[in-house]
């Protein structure tokens, strides 16, 4: 009987030794799967913006006020130009309040850096009365930048997240990113999709 207990518990043991196996390779392999769809995510989004590439700024600052007024936004207007003072579409978000948004339409291998934030920040609040400034970007920003922006609550939109936006994302879905710790900084190559 002994014996046979023996045996039982050693063939349970090895049993649970292999299952715990299987699930750490599972969960290893669901990992990987996950990155893998994030990264085509990306790729997807960044390619659904190939109209972005041929626009001028006044056409993105038109783009980008249709996707506000897409997600539900009101008193949308494109007010960019000389002498904008950092706003170039206004409006108020579906919950009333008051949105401002910069938008720089710069090829795709530029970055935005902080320099354009720290200028942004100083009218988006005192000069506009935004309850919600968001600097909208067709390339990426740098890390000091995005840092700037998560210290002053300055909502960002680089090119990944444009991609969702332009995808059906909604604007709102945007807004408490913890922007300071998202994103590559990388410069795309100007052949990059």
């Amino acid at each position: 009987m002994g014996t046979v207990l023996m045996v039982v518990l050693t063939a349970a043991a090895a049993a649970a030794v292999v299952v715990a196996g299987a699930v750490r390779a599972g969960r290893r392999e669901a990992r990987a799967e996950g990155a893998r769809l994030a990264e085509e995510a990306r790729r997807r989004a960044r390619r659904s913006l190939d109209a972005v590439w041929t626009m001028d700024g006044r056409e993105f600052e038109r783009y980008v006020a249709d996707l506000c007024r897409r997600d539900g936004c009101t008193d949308v207007a494109r007010t960019g130009g000389a002498g904008d003072l950092g706003a170039d579409v206004t409006g108020r978000l579906p919950d009333g309040r008051r949105f401002v948004v910069q938008c720089k339409r710069y090829a795709r291998h530029r970055t935005v850096g902080s320099r354009d934030l720290q200028t942004f920040n100083g009218t988006a609040r005192a000069e506009h009365g935004a309850d919600v400034p968001v600097f909208v970007a067709s390339c990426v920003f740098t890390g000091p930048a995005r840092r700037f922006a998560a210290r002053h609550r300055l909502c960002l939109i680089d090119v990944d997240l444009l991609g969702f936006w332009n995808g059906g994302t909604p604007l709102t879905s945007f807004l408490d990113l913890d922007i300071g710790r998202s994103g590559t900084h990388r410069k795309l190559h100007p052949d990059h999709d």
